[in-house]
């Protein structure tokens, strides 16, 4: 037997109270002095015994009227299924806790915490739980399991969110999944997030959870929030020495539902200092702030810009680095020098190289009898104008430097005999020459079409008006890529890799004895451009976005990589190829092959967008129309006792003993008192 209201027994004390009153109202015969007791009636011992008994037995239906009418309350169900009374329509859970970044705002995480453990703590035993820590994926995921308190400490476990953005479709989806397996029908998912509305994915939209899947949101984000944020930052990532003065642009934004006015935003290189900027957004949402910064020397510099003036200091860092590497060394070997500027072979392409005030480049210009394998390896990039009378040994030099990591430009013209260049050359030349294309006297040749995405032409959205009067018909290799053509559909500048290096051959002379190229506006940028991405590796990403997978070693050729992540602990990889995802804003400090480098790891903008959607409009999106209202375990609980206690009304019954009781004790009230 199980009592449905057990706190009525308590009423059991009022038993005693007959007990009391019949204690309390025993009297003690008087003592009387008689002269004389002999005309007194003796009265029967026998008598006096039923007497007594009569009075016990109207003491005790007394106490059994109280403590039968406290049952009746009390509400006895005789069922031998009592678990499952105790343990009502058993439930399987999934608890969704947003860990997103935006969850670090004020005590919204420490709340969150502690819904999850409220949840859990009005499960009852044989309920099953699944947990997700959530932001733009699953972070934690825990499956279904009757182990309350495993996902208990998982949850208490958490010290603080993380840095990832907000996405509520993909993990509802996951959840949703879950809940497939689930060993019972009763199936509830419970959300719990600040509920940004940057987290709603409109591709999700018509997607619906299952059939019965009830769901719950609670909602821990703050009613008012004040923050301003970094939404972009321009910096330079690579630059040569003795660069000009670079401009560092910063965006601020008011991102916050109580608008911030005012800000300071101070840019810092290698942890010092440079400059302090106030920000007024009194009328406006965000503003660009524009600092100046000098790499003069080599090396590699780690920047920091921030903002001051709010109370989330979470988003308020951006970090970026600055290599600055070497002049590029071009060694200009002049196949046809002359006193005369107008006739030298390699006038106009020293003025496009050296003519700047701040160039670049060091140029070297040597006639070809002064080539050599010493002269080469001083230099990043060989640059052979016309050069048609080299030796054997000069060729092999040439060839020998190629392969082993140097550049090689190449321009052909009159003086060059295309047995001799062939012959030389074919081993890293990117096309074999053929024979100079002469065209009529008014005729001429433009570049026709172009790889836009070569680091060489990117850059270049000029219109290619050079008129070309002859040009060298090239065979290119079956490994080389022609970046440009004429509009006869000829070669005009094709690329090759060989070894280490690469080679670039130019269809024409870079004078003006076969082109006007020399005096066109894309000149200088074009044999810059060239210069640049012969001399330099390709560019490696130093700069990443929390949730970016990346490896460490490129090349993949590193043998010893140490890392350390931006809270200052060392990192531990599990692949071969040092692959990380960034999962914490800062600086990624590391040490490849004894080499230290730096990875700027900087947090989404959009995560600190505190703009919200109601719980309301996501349980509109995503609950099924055949899924009814959820009614809580105590709803449930009580229709299961009414279903129980229907068929039995054990309290009725009790009550007509009770009425059947009080007959019987006026009986005997009645016969005991006459």
């Amino acid at each position: 037997m199980v009592f449905l209201t057990p706190l009525f027994l308590l009423g059991l004390l009022a038993a005693l109270i007959p007990i009391a009153i019949h204690l309390i109202r025993k009297e003690k015969p008087p003592k009387l002095m008689f002269s004389s007791i002999r005309f007194l009636k003796k009265t029967s011992k026998k008598l006096i015994l039923f007497q007594h008994i009569q009075q016990w037995l109207l003491l005790l239906l007394r106490s059994a009227l109280i403590a039968l009418l406290v049952f009746a309350f009390a509400r006895p169900l005789i069922n031998q299924t009592v678990a499952r009374l105790l343990d009502a329509d058993p439930m399987s859970v999934v608890i969704l806790l947003d860990v997103s970044m935006s969850m670090r705002y004020g005590d919204e995480f420490a709340e969150a915490k502690q819904a999850a453990l409220d949840i859990i703590d009005d499960l009852a035993s044989g309920d099953e739980v699944a947990f997700i820590g959530f932001s733009n994926s699953a972070d934690i995921v825990r499956e279904l399991s009757t182990d309350l308190d495993g996902i208990r400490s998982t949850i208490t476990a958490l010290s603080d969110a993380g840095y990832g953005t907000t996405r509520y479709m993909p993990n509802l989806r996951l959840a949703d999944q879950m809940l497939e397996t689930s060993r019972y029908e009763n199936r509830a998912i419970y959300m719990i997030s600040d509920f940004q509305d940057v987290g709603m994915d409109s591709s999700e939209e018509g997607w619906k959870l299952a059939p019965g899947v009830a769901f719950t949101g609670i909602d821990v984000g703050a009613l008012e929030s004040s923050n301003l944020v970094l939404t972009d930052v321009r910096s330079p990532e690579k630059l040569l020495e003795d660069a000009a003065e670079q401009q560092i642009l910063a965006r601020v934004r008011s991102t916050g539902t109580v608008h911030l006015e005012q800000g300071e935003v101070s840019l810092s290189i290698d942890g010092k200092l440079l400059d302090r900027v106030q920000v007024d957004l009194a009328d406006r949402s965000e503003q660009v702030v524009t600092f100046s910064a000098s790499f003069a020397s080599q090396g590699s510099y780690v920047g920091e810009v921030r903002v001051s003036g709010d109370n989330f200091s979470v988003d308020n860092s951006y970090h970026f680095t600055v290599d600055v590497l070497p002049k590029i060394r071009v060694l200009l070997v002049n196949g046809e020098a002359s006193d005369n500027w107008f006739d030298d072979e390699g006038h106009w392409f020293s003025l496009a190289v050296s003519s700047a005030a701040q160039s670049p480049f060091i140029l070297q210009s040597i006639e070809p009898q002064a080539l050599s394998a010493a002269v080469l390896r001083q230099n990043d990039v060989a640059v052979l104008l016309n050069v048609g009378d080299l030796s054997s040994g000069q060729a092999a030099s040439i060839t020998d430097y190629v392969e082993s990591g140097g550049s090689l430009l190449m321009a052909p013209g009159d003086r060059v005999s295309p047995e001799l260049f062939n012959r030389q050359f074919s081993a890293i030349s990117p096309a074999l020459i053929q024979a100079q294309g002469d065209l009529g006297l008014d005729d001429y040749l433009v570049i026709a079409d172009f790889d836009r995405r070569h680091p060489i032409l990117s850059p270049l959205d000029g219109d290619w008006s050079a008129r070309f009067q002859r040009h060298w018909s090239l065979l290119a290799n079956e490994d080389a890529d022609v970046l440009m053509q004429f509009d006869n559909s000829e070669p005009a500048l094709v690329e090759r890799s060989v070894g280490e290096g690469k080679v670039i051959l130019f269809a024409s002379a870079m004078d003006l004895e076969w082109n006007n190229l020399a005096l066109q506006g894309l000149f200088l940028p074009f044999v810059h451009e060239t210069l640049r991405h012969l001399a330099q590796s390709p560019s490696k990403q130093r700069a990443y976005q929390i949730g970016d997978s990346f490896t460490l070693d490129p090349s993949g050729q590193a043998s010893v990589v140490v890392a350390t992540s931006p809270s200052g602990e060392a990192l531990v990889f599990s692949n071969d190829n040092y692959v990380i995802t960034a999962t914490e804003p800062g600086l990624i400090e590391t040490r490849i092959d004894g080499v230290s480098e730096n990875y700027a790891v900087n947090i989404l903008p959009q995560e600190s967008n505190f703009s919200r959607v109601a719980v309301a409009s996501l349980y509109d999106m995503i609950i099924n129309p055949d899924t009814e209202p959820n009614q809580s375990r105590e709803v449930r609980t009580a229709q299961l006792i009414e279903e129980l206690e229907r068929p039995q009304r054990v309290w009725w019954w009790i009550l007509c003993l009770v009425m059947l009781l009080v007959l019987v004790e006026a009986l005997v009230a009645n016969r005991t008192y006459r």
